[in-house]
C-alpha cells in the first residue's frame, strides 16, 4: 500500500504554527518562574542552594520544552502527512502545555508545604527546650511550700480539688524522704506530717483515728504503697479440696470452660490464682459438687502453721463459714474429730452447707461463745487449737471500704479485750502432754500493731509554770495479745513454719515487746498482694497456770484490771485531778496513777493542802491565788525531792527475766521432786 501523498499546505501550516507556540510557552515558563520567586522569597527556610536547584531544574524544563516542541513538530508534520489533519495535532499540543503546566503547579505546592513543615518543626523544638529550661529553673529555684491557715481555710470552702490534693501527697512524701535538705526553713516534720494526714485523709476517705495510725506504723513511701495497694481489689483463689480431687485434674477441667488460672504459688500445693473465666467462678458444677472452695490467700496460712495431724483432736474456735474447718480436715484425711464453733447463730447455716458440700465426715459443730469452750470440752483436752480472732479488719479494706471511716478506739478497743480472753481459753483447752500436739495458733486478718492508744493530756499555765499532765491507757492487738499470753500461761513462741513474710515487732513507739515475738509472721497487700494477715503459733510447755512474781505484777499492764480501768474510768479520770478550793487555792490529788505499756506503778504523793503559789497573785475570792514566802517553798521542794526519792523503781527488764527463769526452774524441781516421791511411794507399795 503506497503512503499518501504529503500536501505543501498542510506542511506550511505546521511550519507556521510552531513559532506561535513556542512564544507561548516561554511567556508561560517566565510568568512561573517570576511566581517561583516570589513564593520562594516568602519561605525563609529555603537556602540558596536550593534556589539554585530550583532554577537549575527550570531551564532544563525549558530546554526540554523546547526540544519537546522540537520533536513534536517534526511528529505532528509527519503525522499530519500521514493522517492528512493538523487540528488534532494543535490539540494535542494544548493538552501538553496544560500537563506542564500542572506539573508546575504542583513542584511550588510541594516546595510550599515543605518549607510550612520544617518550619513547624523547628518552632515546635525551640518551644519544648524553652519549656524545659523554664521547668529546670523552676524545679532549682523554688521549694514546696505548705498552705498557709487562711489557704487551707479557702479550701475547706470550695469542693475539694482531687488533683491539687495528690500533687501535695506526693510533694510531701518527697520531702519527708529528704527532710534534712528539702524541708522549708521554720517547719517541722511534726507539720509536713500533719497536713499529710489531713490530705490522705480527704483523698482516700480515712477517719482521723485510721490514718494517723497507719501514719506511725510505716515510712511514707510504704505508706503510699499500703494505702494505694488498698485500693485494688486481692487476686481470687481457689483450695483445692484433696478429699475429692487432686489440683492438676481440676485446673484442666476449669480451663476446659474457660476459666484462666494458674498456680498460686510455691508454698502452697493446692492454690489456685484465678485471673478471669467465662462462666462464674463460684456457680461451676466442680463448685456445687465440693471440688473447690473460694478462699483468700491468706486464710491457707493459719492452717498451714497448725499443721494438724491424723487421729488429733482440734478445735476451730470462730469457724464459719468454714473455709479453715475444711481445710483442715482435708488435711487430716477426714480421721480424728474437728470441733467447730461458731458464736453466732446466724452463720451456721453457711457452715453446715459448706462441710457437707466438702464432704467432711470427721467434724462437730457447736454454738457457744468462744470463752465458755474449756467449760463444755475440759480442760486440757485437745491436742491443737485455731483461733482465727475476731478483729478490726483493718487488713481487709479491699473488700470492706467501710473500715476506713467506721472503726473507731472504741471499737478496737473491745477487739482487744475479746482476743485477750480467748487467747486464754484456746491456751487452757489444749493439753501440754498430747505427744503430736500442744499447739495454739493465732490469727487476725488485722495489721494493727495498738488497737488503742489514747493520750490524753491537761496544760496549765500560769503565769511561768508550766505543769503537763499525761496518762496513758494502751491495748494492744496482734504482738500485744501475744505478749499477753507468754506473761499470763506457760507458753512458749514457736517458728510457723511459714518461709516468707515479715517478722513481728518486739517494739513500736514506748512499747516494748518479748524478743520472741520476731517468730511470728506479718503479711501486707503491698508486699505479698494478699489481704494483711497476722499469724502466732505458741507451744504450751505445762498445763499449770502461772502465778506471777512481784516483778511481772509491776511489769503487767494487759490484765483484766487495767481494761477494767479504763471502761469506769471517764475522759478526765486518767488524767490528775485538780480540785479548785472555795477560796481559789488549787491542790492535786493525793493518789495518782500512770499506767503505760511496760510499766505500772501508783504513785502516792503525800501533798495536803500543797499550795502552788506565786507571787504577784492575790488571795481574794475571784479565783487568784495568794502569794507565799520563800520558806514556804523551800520546804515544799524540799518535801517533793524526798518524795520522788522514796518512791520505789521499777524492775529492769533482766530482773523480770531473770525472775521468771527462776519461777520456772522452781517448777521444774518441784516437778521433779513430785516425780520422785511418786516412785518411792510406788515401790514401797510393791515390795508391801
Amino acid at each position: 500500500m503506497a503512503a499518501p501523498k504529503l500536501s505543501k499546505g498542510s506542511s506550511r501550516g505546521v511550519q507556521k504554527s510552531h513559532p506561535k507556540k513556542k512564544q507561548k510557552k516561554d511567556e508561560a515558563c517566565l510568568s512561573k518562574k517570576v511566581e517561583k520567586e516570589n513564593l520562594l522569597s516568602d519561605a525563609a527556610e529555603i537556602t540558596d542552594e536550593e534556589l539554585e536547584h530550583e532554577t537549575s531544574e527550570g531551564e532544563e524544563e525549558e530546554l526540554g520544552g523546547e526540544s519537546d516542541s522540537d520533536m513534536y513538530s517534526e511528529d505532528d508534520a509527519m503525522a499530519d502527512d500521514i493522517l492528512g489533519g493538523s487540528d488534532d495535532d494543535e490539540g494535542y499540543d494544548d493538552a501538553a502545555e496544560e500537563d506542564s503546566d500542572e506539573g508546575s503547579d504542583s513542584d511550588v505546592s510541594d516546595i510550599e508545604k515543605k518549607a510550612r513543615i520544617i518550619d513547624k518543626e523547628r518552632e515546635k523544638v525551640e518551644e519544648e527546650g524553652e519549656a524545659e529550661l523554664q521547668l529546670n529553673i523552676r524545679e532549682e529555684a523554688d521549694e514546696f511550700r505548705l498552705p498557709t491557715s487562711e489557704e487551707l481555710e479557702e479550701e475547706t470552702q470550695r469542693p475539694p480539688d482531687l488533683s491539687s490534693l495528690q500533687r501535695r501527697v506526693k510533694e510531701i512524701v518527697r520531702v519527708l524522704s529528704n527532710l534534712k535538705s528539702l524541708r522549708q526553713e521554720g517547719v517541722t516534720r511534726k507539720d509536713y506530717v500533719d497536713q499529710l494526714q489531713r490530705d490522705l485523709a480527704s483523698y482516700y476517705g480515712y477517719n482521723d483515728f485510721m490514718i494517723e495510725t497507719l501514719v506511725e506504723m510505716f515510712p511514707v513511701v510504704e505508706l503510699m504503697e499500703l494505702i494505694e495497694a488498698f485500693e485494688k481489689p486481692r487476686p481470687i483463689c481457689l483450695r483445692t479440696n484433696t478429699l475429692k480431687t487432686r489440683r492438676r485434674d481440676l485446673a484442666g477441667v476449669l480451663l476446659n470452660r474457660g476459666v484462666n488460672l494458674d498456680p498460686l504459688s510455691k508454698w502452697s500445693k493446692v492454690g489456685l490464682v484465678v485471673y478471669d473465666s467465662q462462666v462464674p467462678i463460684g456457680a461451676t458444677p466442680e463448685y456445687m459438687a465440693g471440688h473447690y472452695m473460694l478462699q483468700g490467700a491468706s486464710s491457707f496460712l493459719p492452717v498451714m502453721a497448725l499443721a494438724p495431724q491424723e487421729k488429733e483432736r482440734i478445735v476451730d474456735m470462730a469457724a464459719a463459714p468454714g473455709g479453715k474447718t475444711t481445710y483442715v480436715a482435708a488435711l487430716m484425711k477426714n480421721g480424728g474429730i474437728v470441733y467447730a464453733n461458731e458464736m453466732k447463730e446466724s452463720r451456721l447455716k453457711s457452715l453446715a452447707a459448706n462441710l457437707q458440700r466438702m464432704g467432711v465426715t470427721n467434724t462437730i459443730v457447736c454454738n457457744y461463745d468462744g470463752r465458755e469452750l474449756p467449760k463444755v470440752l475440759g480442760q486440757n483436752s485437745v491436742d491443737r487449737v485455731l483461733l482465727d480472732a475476731p478483729c478490726s479488719g483493718t487488713g481487709i479494706i479491699s473488700k470492706d471500704a467501710s473500715v476506713k471511716t467506721s472503726k473507731t478506739a472504741d471499737d478496737i478497743q473491745n477487739c482487744a479485750r475479746l482476743q485477750k480472753e480467748l487467747i486464754l481459753a484456746a491456751i487452757d483447752m489444749v493439753d501440754a502432754n498430747s505427744k503430736s500436739g500442744g499447739y495454739v495458733v493465732y490469727s487476725t486478718c488485722s495489721i494493727m500493731v495498738d488497737e488503742v492508744c489514747g493520750v490524753c493530756r491537761k496544760i496549765i499555765l500560769m503565769k511561768s509554770i508550766l505543769l503537763t499532765h499525761s496518762s496513758q491507757i494502751c491495748n494492744l492487738q496482734n504482738e500485744a495479745v501475744i505478749d499477753y499470753a507468754l506473761k499470763k500461761r506457760d507458753v512458749k513462741l514457736v517458728p510457723c513454719g511459714i518461709d516468707f513474710g515479715r517478722p513481728g515487732f518486739i517494739r513500736f513507739r514506748q512499747h516494748r515487746f518479748h524478743t520472741s515475738l520476731e517468730k511470728t509472721r506479718r503479711f501486707y497487700p503491698h508486699v505479698n498482694n494478699m489481704d494483711g494477715f497476722f499469724v502466732a503459733k505458741l507451744k504450751k510447755m505445762s498445763n499449770s497456770k502461772r502465778t506471777q512474781t512481784p516483778g511481772e505484777a509491776s511489769e503487767e499492764t494487759e490484765g483484766n484490771e487495767l481494761i477494767d480501768n479504763t471502761e469506769q474510768n471517764a475522759k478526765g479520770d486518767t488524767e490528775k485531778h485538780l480540785d479548785k478550793e472555795g477560796d481559789g487555792k488549787m491542790k492535786y490529788s493525793s493518789t495518782e496513777e500512770v499506767k503505760v505499756k511496760g510499766q505500772s506503778t501508783t504513785k502516792k504523793r503525800k501533798r495536803p493542802d500543797q499550795k502552788h503559789s506565786l507571787k504577784n497573785f492575790d488571795g481574794k475570792e475571784n479565783g487568784k491565788l495568794k502569794a507565799s514566802s520563800t520558806v514556804n517553798r523551800k520546804v515544799d521542794n524540799q518535801m517533793a525531792k524526798k518524795g520522788r526519792k522514796e518512791r520505789a523503781k521499777p524492775p529492769s527488764r533482766e530482773e523480770i527475766t531473770k525472775s521468771r527463769e527462776e519461777k520456772r526452774q522452781a517448777q521444774r524441781e518441784a516437778k521433779r521432786k513430785a516425780a520422785t516421791e511418786r516412785k518411792v511411794k510406788n515401790s514401797k507399795g510393791s515390795k508391801a
